[in-house]
């Protein structure tokens, strides 16, 4: 996508301040986006509201400028707001790291950056953080951004976790429908996930899920016989890697396309990031989602 490729994780993770990489990232992917033909070419028009400084002045109505000599812009459906909700998995498997960024911080990083691009939005923006229980809940509101941005920052990774127990239990605190947005690395079965899920969707929310995964738990390129711990329950097992490989590569591989099949039947957007790569992937399938919901709306 021209104009935008992304910091690399790992100079992200220096900057130190999750509202400044957020900004960052997020002001840079839609200064990208501005200059790309197909932006905002097919979100519905909603109405107008007065012009403030530091809108894009291509979306001023000239034809209703030249009527009331007052300057108005064109309001879109996603520009309305919306309750909008990171479901935030610290399990301890998400401290996992062999580039330099582990899942945990990559999605701390992701959390900021959706957040604040909702914020832009103008939708109400809140948090869950959950292991084998919930955390912590900031629930949605125009105010709560540096909220969530301090408990992502604060987010530990030091219990084991598991997906039904907490995602049944947010099921009550969605009383009006929102767009929730999951990131998790998923180690639990495809139907146990899915199964967790659907109190959620059947309230009536829009999900989104990012499963996010080290690029060794993609490619298992490990070259020295060794011992290989479990994170979450502690278990040790000697493996040698080019014996292992193949099959498990075949084993993720089925796993991931299990996701993608039952999210898509689910109607729930899927997408795959690894911890090595920019973050534009992801707000640009954040946005894609977003405007897909739209439309169904």
């Amino acid at each position: 996508m021209p104009g935008a490729r992304f910091v690399d994780p790992k100079i992200l993770a220096r900057v130190g301040n999750l509202e400044l990489l957020a900004k960052t990232v997020v002001d840079g992917f839609i200064n990208g986006l501005h200059r790309a033909p197909f932006f905002g070419a097919s979100i519905d028009f909603a109405e107008h509201r007065p012009y403030v400084a530091g809108d894009d002045i291509r979306r001023v109505d000239w034809k209703l400028w030249a009527r009331t000599d007052r300057y108005y812009v064109k309001q879109y459906e996603a520009d309305t707001n919306t309750n909008f909700t990171v479901l935030f998995d610290i399990s301890r498997s998400m401290r996992f790291s062999s580039c330099g960024v582990s899942k945990l911080e990559y999605g701390a990083f992701l959390g900021a950056c959706l957040g604040y691009l909702a914020t832009r939005q103008r939708d109400r923006v809140g948090i869950i953080t959950f292991d084998e229980d919930i955390v912590t809940h900031v629930p949605p509101s125009a105010k709560h951004f540096d909220m969530v941005l301090h408990t992502l920052d604060r987010a530990k990774a030091d219990k084991p976790g598991h997906l039904s127990a907490p995602l049944n239990k947010m099921a009550g605190y969605f009383k009006r429908r929102g767009i929730l947005l999951l990131i998790s690395d998923f180690y639990d079965e495809p139907e146990a996930i899915l199964d967790a899920l659907r109190p959620l969707v059947f309230l009536g929310n829009d999900v989104i899920v990012f499963h996010v995964l080290d690029p060794q738990e993609i490619n298992f390129d490990y070259k020295d016989a060794s011992s290989f711990q479990d994170i979450e329950n502690g278990e040790q097992a000697p493996v040698v890697p080019d014996s292992f490989r193949a099959q498990y590569r075949k084993l993720i591989k089925e796993h991931i396309d299990t996701l993608t099949k039952k999210f898509s039947e689910q109607r729930i957007d899927y997408a795959l990031l690894n911890t090595s790569e920019p973050l534009d992937r992801a707000l640009f399938s954040y946005l894609s989602s977003r405007e897909k919901l739209v439309r169904v709306r």
